[in-house]
């Protein structure tokens, strides 16, 4: 095996086709602008529910549903997957978590 395949053979689908989503979620799937969701982490069936909701036009935002529309289901699950498998730098904090008293 040539060491050009077995670089290949290390990027999981769910990698090669996150590539296309650096540009707004960042190469980690950690965006740094606020403007844009972190994706690293989060559950792989939300970001399926997410995903196909902006398929559907159920969830608005124009430029994922352009970029959903194109997404097979294989390719929703790849992305999920991999997504989810990533570390995250979110963070929780009291004030945010509804009900949490002082």
């Amino acid at each position: 095996m040539s060491a050009t395949s077995l670089m290949a053979a290390e990027v999981s689908p769910g990698q090669a086709k996150a590539a296309a989503c650096a540009a707004c979620h960042g190469t980690d799937g950690n965006a740094t602008s606020s403007q844009y969701p972190r994706l690293a982490g989060q559950y792989d069936s939300y970001m399926q529910q997410a995903l196909h909701e902006y398929q559907s036009g159920q969830r608005h935002n124009a430029i994922m549903q352009a970029i959903a529309r194109g997404l097979s289901n294989q390719d929703i699950a790849d992305l999920a997957g991999y997504y989810a498998g990533l570390p995250s730098h979110l963070t929780i904090t009291k004030a945010y978590i509804q009900g949490a008293g002082e």
